[in-house]
Order: C-alpha cells, then sequence, then structure tokens
C-alpha cells in the first residue's frame, strides 16, 4: 500500500490542514506524556521548513460533543511550541469566524492549532457541513494521524474528499511497517498477543495466524483459551462465550502450522488488591482464586523463544500489570523484546507503557501509535481515513 506523500505537494505559501493526533493525557495544564505530539514533530517541520501556512487539528479525549475545559487543546499547543522553539497560536474553538480570520493573518512557516475537534458533534458524525467548514480554511490536507485512521469522521475522512489529500511523515511509516508485518515479514515471525478479553483480539489473531510461526498468549485472554483445553480457572475472568472461537483458533493454528503458546504457571490471588500473588500451574487453581499474570517459568519459556525469532509483534499486556504484583511477566516479556536483535514492533498502549515504563523504547524498531488503528490494519480492514487519501502515482505536483 503506497498512498500519495505529502512531499509530492507544493505547500509553499499555502495554507495545509494537517490532521494530527494530540490525543496525550493532560493533568491541569501539564502534558503527562508528549509521546504523540513528537511523533509528529518530522511532519510538523517539514512543513513549516517548505513555508506552508500550516493549521493542525486533532482531538482530545471524548467530550461528547461538549466543550470542557479540561480537554482544551492550549497546554498541547504550549508544548508544541516548546518543542518546535516557535509560537503555536491555539484557537478557542475548531472552526468560525475567529477561525477564519486567523487563518487569513498566518504567514508562511507559522502554525496554528485548531480546538478540540470533538467539542463539535459534527466531528464524529462525518458530518458533510462540518468537513465543509474545515476544508474552507485550507488549499491542501495532509493525514499524519495513524491513530484516528480506524474512524470515518469529518477530519479524518470528509475533508479529505474535499481537498488535495496526502498523508504525513508517521503515518507513512506506520503504514509501511505494519504491510510489512503482513506481507514480508522475515521468518520466523511471532505475535505476542495479551490483554483482557479474546474479543477484542480474534479478528487480529485469525489474520495473523497464516502469517506467523509462534503465537505466545498471555493476559485475561490466555484464561479463555485455558477455560477451552478444559482447565479449571477459579475466579478468573473468561469468556465463556467465546470458547468456541478459542477452539476453532488452536485448531486453525494447527492446521496453518503456527505453534500456540499458552501459559504452564500463573500468578493468582484472592483479590487484585493484594500486595502479591501466589505462583501456582495452570493445573492447581484453587476455586478462590484468580489469574493476574503469566508465572515466572512461562515468562521464562517466552522469553526464550523471542530470542529464537526474526520478527516480533506485540498488543497487549501479559498480566494486570498496572499492579504492581502482576506486572513482572509483562516485565519480563517487554525485556526479551528488547534484548533481541529482531525486527520489533508494539501496538497498544499498555504494551507501549511497559517499555516506557521500564526505559526501553528506544530498544524497539517501532512502536505504533495508534493502538486499535494497528490492530484493524492487521486484521486486514480497510481504515477509512487511509482508504480515502488517493494512492502514489509516482508523479509530482510540486
Amino acid at each position: 500500500m503506497s498512498k500519495r506523500s505529502m512531499t509530492k505537494e507544493d505547500v509553499s505559501g499555502r495554507r495545509v490542514l494537517c490532521r494530527v493526533d494530540f490525543n496525550v493525557p493532560i493533568s491541569g495544564d501539564r502534558i503527562e506524556d508528549d509521546t504523540r505530539i513528537r511523533a509528529a514533530l518530522p511532519t510538523i517541520r517539514w512543513l513549516i521548513e517548505h513555508d506552508a501556512r500550516l493549521i493542525l487539528c486533532s482531538h482530545l479525549g471524548r467530550p461528547k460533543g461538549q466543550v470542557r475545559e479540561d480537554l482544551r487543546l492550549a497546554p498541547v499547543a504550549a508544548r508544541l511550541s516548546e518543542l518546535i522553539a516557535q509560537p503555536v497560536t491555539a484557537m478557542p474553538e475548531p472552526t468560525g469566524p475567529s477561525v477564519t480570520l486567523a487563518v487569513d493573518d498566518l504567514v508562511p512557516g507559522s502554525i496554528l492549532l485548531l480546538e478540540n475537534l470533538r467539542f463539535d458533534p459534527r466531528e464524529e458524525a462525518n458530518d458533510p457541513g462540518f468537513a465543509r467548514e474545515l476544508a474552507a480554511l485550507a488549499d491542501l490536507y495532509v493525514n499524519d494521524a495513524f491513530g484516528a485512521a480506524h474512524r470515518a469522521h469529518a477530519s479524518t475522512q470528509g475533508v479529505a474528499l474535499l481537498l488535495p489529500s496526502s498523508i504525513g511523515f508517521l503515518m507513512q511509516r506506520e503504514i509501511s511497517t505494519l504491510t510489512r508485518l503482513l506481507n514480508q515479514p522475515e521468518r520466523p515471525f511471532g505475535a505476542i498477543i495479551g490483554g483482557a478479553k479474546v474479543s477484542d483480539k480474534i479478528g487480529v489473531i485469525e489474520h495473523l495466524l497464516p502469517r506467523i510461526d509462534q503465537l505466545l498468549i498471555g493476559g485475561g485472554m490466555a484464561n479463555t483459551f485455558l477455560l477451552a483445553q478444559g482447565k479449571r480457572l477459579g475466579g478468573s475472568l473468561v469468556e465463556t462465550d467465546k470458547l468456541e472461537q478459542a477452539r476453532h483458533i488452536l485448531v486453525e493454528a494447527e492446521r496453518t502450522g503456527t505453534t500456540v503458546q499458552l501459559p504452564s504457571d500463573v500468578v493468582v490471588a484472592s483479590s487484585i488488591e493484594v500486595a502479591q500473588g501466589t505462583v501456582t500451574t495452570v493445573d492447581d487453581i484453587d476455586a478462590e482464586d484468580a489469574v493476574f499474570d503469566i508465572g515466572p517459568t512461562t515468562a521464562a519459556r517466552y522469553a526464550g523463544i523471542l530470542a529464537s525469532l526474526r520478527t516480533v509483534f506485540w498488543n497487549g499486556p501479559l498480566g494486570v500489570s498496572e499492579r504492581a504484583a502482576f506486572a513482572q511477566g509483562t516485565s519480563t516479556v517487554a525485556a526479551a523484546v528488547a534484548a533481541t536483535t529482531t525486527f520489533t514492533v508494539i501496538g497498544g498502549g499498555d504494551s507501549v507503557a511497559a517499555v516506557e515504563k521500564l526505559g526501553l523504547a528506544a530498544k524497539i524498531d517501532h512502536i505504533s501509535t495508534g493502538g486499535g488503528a494497528s490492530l484493524e490494519f492487521l486484521e486486514g480492514r480497510s481504515l477509512p481515513g487511509i482508504a480515502v487519501i488517493p494512492d502514489d502515482t509516482g508523479a509530482s505536483d510540486a
């Protein structure tokens, strides 16, 4: 998949509406994690260095069409200004007369940031009128918000139908990396899939099965697979309505020659509130206990497998990693992923948080900025924010 790059456009002196993903955690006026802001910097810098009159737009949180003071983008504009060492004007609304006037006053190489798009209920409704208001602000449209590419919203799909459209560097890297996983992975290729529920990951597991050699399963979803094998899980989280799908995945894995790895030991406790869990085998889980992490033997086995692979994709924690008592399995696997010399890709907020907390992010080849978007991409689904961008023809309008 090759989509038209913004580098093919003559942006000098032109108004460029760039959809970015600045959906970052904020506490008051403080940005708690600016990873997504920094991820957009190469695109932003290229546009202003080529004298674009740059209009950035993003959503933040889930205001549900209402103005919320705690979800304004002014703190993001302030942080971006620090990172690029030039002023960024934060607008008080996404569209309207004041925005139009501010855009008219933009000079080449300058930047303004529209207010939270989701303050307007028409954004998530992909309202054509809102798309037209956004499009009227610009001459060109660039989508660099991979984390929102799976949403058919006015700023991700609607406006792209109205303006000459292309993608930025972040979107380009996400597409090329995930396409490589699907079409040209160096073998052996392994996927680590964790998280709470099988239902969240069925699509990506089924699509990856013919492409991978090893499937390492952890987290709450492993419980459903263990129950499907007849294990007694006590009070553990399980999806009894997904047992047949779990069995189907195991049968399909055998058919495709993919080895499925499941926990042989686990960390259990009577409550998630305990300070320390107990390690036991999957055959000896007491009725009053629940599974909250993979055990040390399983973690070591998974680490050994990872060392033998040439490509690794990881999505989802292997335990309740936000609790210290149940974070060791995820930490062990994170360290193993970082230590390998293979091509490594991580997608999903909790997996990313684990490697960042351990200071290992720099050792990962690609950390996807879109958990849901990366999963849908790897499921083989068409993402509206990508599909609407014209394919790269190789020609240049610059």
